[in-house]
């Protein structure tokens, strides 16, 4: 193939097998590592954006926010300004809003804070594959991989369970806006109004939970947030309900996705499982990278570039134009990653773009993604020892997540192996 029929904005391609995805990063990687497309596969022209495919030079971007500004937002396309902040939270900010936001934001997920909530991840990760243990068969996303780390948020924050059906809807279509499953009406039109819909219900739910905590202060995350710090050094309710989106986006979706993505790898790669269910504890920190890496659950993330002039390896940019760094390509990159394409969970090192590049806005919730990973899968070989992916997965239509929808899965079922 060449680089002249390249489309990355081509949705039905996100929608189908990743094969043809990984060959088409192979040869940007190889022959045009800084590409340019210029109009959208429906003709909509945003206006024009530089790809970036190869590790390194994501990583550079990455260490360079002066350079490469985060505040116009992380999507391809261009939003209105209130929609960018509210929906980008702080990955869509610039220091010094960004680092104070970031600094407030930390205290919910220091070590010691991620440490008190081991046992509660521990029984979630029961609680919820005990669910489905006793059916020999379910979607695995629908009810492990989504439900599990959408759990462990609600909890941290005090949101009521019942509303954990709604938060699960509600986050399908906000990362799903472009997929007919979960927004029917796939006019910008009816796009548009989906996702502000949709995030003025998130928002309110969690900024009557704000406001509450603010009078009636308890242990959960959103007191943390609200209410711990000194003057100024607290999110307003509306901060808390854009990082909400935030997280239950970044904590939920990422984590989500990797835990599906891991039981497919694990499933066409048996020797590789083999190895992780016979010596779980010591292989799982290397393990649960490799996973991420392999998943890759955000393909990219956006920079705008601050100034005429600003150069990466032999490209020279101008001051406004977007630069897109594909971390899925990236993670791949035959430079870094030997035999890429294969899931090797003994891989050493590893220094993935999964929690995205070294930088500011390296992912605040790694620790605790990783932690659930680990937590999931030593349950799932527990109580589920055999299960497997049972068919092909569905792949969410998006290119801002590696996502996938739906993954038919088969077990024996608990009651089976129960003594007579």
């Amino acid at each position: 193939m060449t680089t002249t029929n390249v489309d990355l904005e081509d949705l039905d391609l996100w929608a189908g097998p990743r094969d043809r995805i990984d060959e088409i990063f192979t040869t940007l990687r190889a022959a045009e590592p800084c590409y340019t497309q210029e109009v959208a596969a429906d003709g909509t022209r945003f206006g024009g954006y530089w790809s970036l495919t190869r590790f390194a030079d994501i990583a550079d971007v990455s260490r360079r926010p002066d350079d490469f500004s985060s505040a116009k937002g992380a999507n391809i396309p261009d939003f209105p300004p209130d929609l960018t902040e509210f929906f980008g939270s702080i990955i869509a900010m610039d220091d010094p809003r960004h680092a104070r936001l970031r600094r407030i934001v930390s205290r919910g997920f220091t070590p010691r804070t991620l440490d008190a909530l081991k046992s509660d991840v521990e029984s979630i990760a029961a609680e919820v594959i005990g669910e489905i243990a006793d059916r020999g068969e379910c979607d695995f996303v629908a009810d492990v991989a989504a439900l599990l780390p959408l759990r462990v948020i609600i909890d941290l924050m005090g949101i009521p369970r019942s509303e954990e059906r709604f938060i699960i809807e509600a986050t399908n279509t906000m990362f799903g806006i472009t997929d007919p499953e979960y927004v029917p009406d796939q006019t910008t039109r009816g796009r548009r109004e989906a996702l502000e819909r949709t995030g003025r219900d998130l928002a309110e739910l969690v900024r009557e939970l704000a406001e509450d905590r603010i009078a009636n202060p308890r242990n959960d995350l959103v007191t943390t947030l609200v209410v711990s710090g000194s003057e100024g050094e607290n999110l307003t309710p509306q901060e808390l309900a854009s990082f909400f989106i935030l997280l239950v986006g970044a904590g939920n979706e990422t984590t989500r996705n990797a835990i599906a993505h891991g039981l497919r790898g694990l499933t066409d790669h048996p020797p590789q499982r083999a190895l992780w269910q016979a010596d779980f504890e010591s292989m799982a920190p290397a393990a649960v990278e490799e996973v991420v890496r392999w998943a890759s659950p955000v393909l990219h993330m956006r920079r705008t570039v601050t100034a005429d002039g600003v150069r990466v390896g032999d490209h020279e940019f101008q001051r406004g134009e977007k630069v897109v760094l594909w971390y899925y390509s990236a993670n791949r990159d035959e430079a870094v990653f030997e035999d890429a394409a294969a899931l090797e969970l003994r891989r050493r090192p590893n220094d993935h773009l999964g929690f995205g590049a070294p930088g500011p806005h390296f992912c605040l919730g790694a620790h605790l993604a990783r932690r659930e990973i680990t937590v999931t899968f030593r349950e799932l070989f527990r109580q589920l020892p055999d299960i497997r992916a049972a068919g092909e997965p569905v792949w969410m239509r998006t290119n801002f997540l590696n996502a996938i929808k739906h993954l038919p899965a088969e077990f024996t079922p608990r009651s089976a192996n129960l003594p007579r």
